[in-house]
This record gives C-alpha cells, structure tokens and sequence, in this order.
C-alpha cells in the first residue's frame, strides 16, 4: 500500500515543502496527515488546508473490482423477435451480396424468414428516413441499413456519405429502435470485395 514515507522518497524535497504562492501556509512536514488509500496504486494525503491525491501507477497490473460490470449482447433465443432490412437499390452488385449475407446470417440465428421485412430505397441516401419510419412502427426489434457509397470525382460522395450516417443514427435516436449502420463507404469498387473487370491496358 502507498504510503507517505514513499512518496516523500519517490519525490524531490521541494515537492514537499510550502508553496511559493502561499507564503503564510506552514511547511507539509509541520502538519498532521492521515493517509487514506483507495487501492494499491492511490493515497490521499489531508492537509491542514486541503488534500493532496498521490498515485503511483503500476502498468504491469490490472485490477478487477465487483463494481466494474461489463455488459455485452448476445442473441440466443429469436422467438417472437421481428426484423427489418432497408436495403439500397443503387450499387445493387454489391448491396444484394450484402443482403444474402444478412439473410443467412438472420438465418444461422434460428430467425425465421416470415419474421423479416426487407425494404428497398432508391439509394443510401434514403436508408435513414425509411429506417425511421420502420422503427416508429414499433414492429421490430431492431433494423438493419444496407447501402454503398463510392467516391466519385466530385463532393457528391460526401453529402451522400454524411447524410446516410447521420440518417441511421437519427433513426435510433427518434424511434427508440436499434438501427444498425451497414452502409459500406468506399474509395472505389475493390473496397468493396466485389471484383472488378478492368479494360486491358493499350
């Protein structure tokens, strides 16, 4: 356990002497102090006039406490659960490979087919407005947003990638609905793992 005769070792002698910007205040080594430790690594050392937190952390080490909960989700069980897939038209090579892989998934999951609605939008752009209103309907548990963005040679890759995230997300927030984001935002094609036929070099 740390303790003051430590830090009085550990640290250079002016640490523990008044300080310059309180000239009335009587030298640390005048004073009472009582020692009060929090864990292996913290002592907090009361002053006449405050207290002074000194903490000698150990890298090596990990402390696990019963306060610290780790929450993490797991579906085991999919009965009575619902769910919805909006899913872009534009860049369908690649957002239709994204839903077959959705589907089996939803499917490796004992989810079954009837309890899946799959929507289709014009483009990523529109994922989130639908995705809202699918959550507001307070049908489904949660809902998955597909869609692909690829950067172009102007700004429009941005608005469009920005909107589509921002959409998603405001479609948790206002439905209260898990909206998953699965819009890929790629520099070109090969990002996306779909292959791509290149016209032979001249």
């Amino acid at each position: 356990m740390a303790s003051f005769a430590a830090a009085q070792h550990l640290l250079p002698a002016s640490t523990f002497r008044s300080s310059p910007l309180l000239p009335n205040r009587p030298s640390i080594s005048s004073l009472s102090y009582k020692p009060l430790s929090f864990s292996s690594s913290t002592a907090v050392v009361f002053l006449g006039f405050g207290q002074v937190a000194i903490e000698f952390k150990d890298r090596g080490s990990f402390v696990q406490t019963a306060a610290v909960r780790h929450l993490m989700g797991s579906l085991t069980r999919t009965e009575g659960l619902r769910f919805a897939v909006v899913v872009a038209r534009f860049n369908e090579v690649v957002t239709r490979l994204l839903l077959e892989g959705a589907l089996e998934t939803f499917k490796r999951y004992s989810v079954k087919e009837e309890d899946i609605d799959v929507v289709w939008v014009p483009g990523s752009f529109e994922v989130g407005v639908v995705a809202e209103r699918l959550g507001k309907s307070k049908k489904y548990q949660a809902i998955l947003c597909i869609g692909v963005v690829i950067r172009g040679d102007t700004s429009h890759y941005d608005a469009v990638a920005n909107s589509a995230a921002s959409g998603v997300l405001s479609a948790s927030l206002n439905s209260g609905v898990p909206c998953i984001f699965g819009v890929l935002t790629c520099e070109d094609m090969d990002q996306t793992g779909e292959p791509v036929e290149y016209p032979p070099v001249q």
